[in-house]
């Protein structure tokens, strides 16, 4: 029962109803269209989710990181990944299991990371805020290349591996957004493959596309990467 059919005299005490970092994403998101990113108020998300704006706070330390919280629980989980897997593992196969792990999104996605995409592009302070994000995605990857060769992580090969698969798995997203017609690992298996084969011309013979089969995985399997000695 909500409190505007609460009864008379039982008033407004207690705790406030609870909401989800979730559903606030999902509120953000709606308000930010609908009103403008600039126009909506942390205030107005906190009233519209039934919580106070302290509670907004609890789950995000700014209005920006409404957009920006899943993507970065996708670079912890990233981490996280390349943490346990096995030494005997290639670095690049290494790095694609993480990817493709860490990202869940399906065809039916789509309309809200479009709307995601739409205001990362085009309001200038998510646009100033996108190069810190995309950079801690980066050095998930460099940092690992650098504990597997014994590198400073700021040097040469660890920062190749990290800008090139950043480069890659946004152009996978990139397509994904526009075609919609498989889950996300789907293009981004292909573009990391594509990427540890060197994009030797065989690789490079035609994008992936969907219709997806079960999971999202119909589409036939790339060559398998000959791993070097």
């Amino acid at each position: 029962m909500s409190v505007a059919e609460a009864p008379a005299g039982t008033g407004r005490r207690g705790r406030p109803p609870g909401t989800s970092r979730r559903e606030l994403e999902v509120i953000a998101l709606r308000l930010f269209t609908a009103n403008g990113f600039e126009e909506t108020t942390v205030d107005q998300i906190a009233a519209e989710a039934g919580v106070s704006r302290r509670a907004f706070f609890r789950y995000f330390d700014s209005k920006p990181g409404v957009l920006w919280g899943a993507f970065d629980t996708e670079v912890a989980t990233i981490r996280a990944l390349l943490d346990e897997v096995p030494a005997g593992l290639p670095v690049l196969a290494a790095v694609r299991q993480a990817v493709l792990a860490a990202n869940h999104y399906r065809a039916a996605d789509v309309p809200e990371l479009r709307a995601r995409m739409s205001l990362i592009g085009y309001v200038p302070a998510l646009m100033a805020s996108a190069a810190v994000h995309y950079d801690a995605w980066e050095r998930a990857i460099s940092d690992f290349v650098a504990r597997r060769t014994g590198q400073p992580a700021d040097s040469l090969y660890p920062l190749a591996v990290g800008r090139a698969t950043l480069a890659a798995c946004r152009a996978g997203y990139d397509r994904w957004v526009v075609h919609a017609d498989a889950d996300l690992t789907v293009y981004l298996d292909a573009a990391l493959r594509a990427l540890a084969a060197g994009f030797a011309d065989p690789v490079l013979s035609g994008e992936p596309r969907g219709p997806a089969g079960p999971g999202g995985r119909g589409l036939p399997a790339p060559p398998p990467l000959r791993q070097e000695s």
